[in-house]
């Protein structure tokens, strides 16, 4: 087991499945105590906590539903009573905001009821959740958004998600000028593809998978791993140089 994040404290949002499952267990093998956020999967994220607990590791589950008023007060309280005992003083190290509400709708088919909600769980919980933990986050920390290739290439079928994500881009760019004279660094990570239950589409469908995989310079659809690793990059202390930055994590996809 590396030591790189020995005994940091990282929250991940949206904790409890695809790379925000490989990112807390990637945090937890690394030495940090992790706290696994979930809105619905109570199962799944119970399970990603004993993984990590067999394996040696250390971790809790928080549960809030983002996307709902005074969702930011809840997440930070449900934070204090779960990690009560393995972490006492509520400080951190590391937030990482990868809970996200996706969206499959061009303009003609986008309800204002559905614009609302991928606006109010992508970029107003990421945010105040944020605003509430400034006075927990310790100098020299790590902020990590998980943004998305939807922000900066046209997808039309993806609307309101890509809007949601190029604000996030924005938020990220803003606070990492804010924050850094406490020495906390601020990143968006991209990913493309990547292949986690929200992909099951292209596992029925074998050539719209090889249509996407024909994008890729490198030649597949990423794994929530690939970009695990690089938000692993960010939180640790050879990320500290590099603030204010939309990493792309699609392995060169539509270059």
């Amino acid at each position: 087991m590396s030591a790189a994040l020995q005994d940091k404290v990282a929250v991940v949002t949206g904790g409890s499945h695809g790379i925000g499952r490989a990112t807390v267990e990637r945090f937890a093998r690394e030495g940090a105590v992790v706290a696994v956020g979930y809105g619905h999967d109570e199962a799944a994220a119970g399970d990603t906590v004993e993984r990590i607990r067999k394996d040696g590791g250390r971790a809790f589950a928080v549960h809030t539903e983002l996307g709902t008023p005074g969702d930011a007060a809840r997440f930070w309280a449900a934070f204090d009573e779960a990690g009560r005992d393995l972490v006492p003083d509520g400080k951190i190290d590391i937030l990482v905001h990868n809970a996200a509400k996706g969206s499959f709708a061009r303009l003609a088919d986008l309800g204002e009821d559905e614009f609302d909600k991928v606006m109010a769980v992508n970029v107003k919980a990421p945010l105040f959740i944020t605003k509430l933990a400034l006075p927990r986050l310790r100098d020299g920390g790590r902020i990590i958004n998980l943004a998305s290739l939807a922000a900066t290439v046209a997808s039309p079928d993806l609307l309101a998600y890509g809007i949601s994500k190029a604000a996030l881009n924005t938020f990220t760019l803003d606070l990492a000028a804010d924050l850094g004279r406490r020495r906390i660094t601020v990143n968006s990570v991209a990913p493309g593809i990547v292949m986690t239950r929200n992909s099951q589409y292209l596992r029925d469908n074998p050539e719209l998978a090889e249509q996407q995989v024909a994008r890729v310079a490198l030649g597949r659809l990423g794994e929530a791993d690939d970009v695990a690793g690089i938000i692993a990059f960010l939180a640790s202390d050879e990320g500290g140089w590099v603030t204010g930055q939309v990493i792309d994590a699609s392995g060169g996809t539509a270059l």
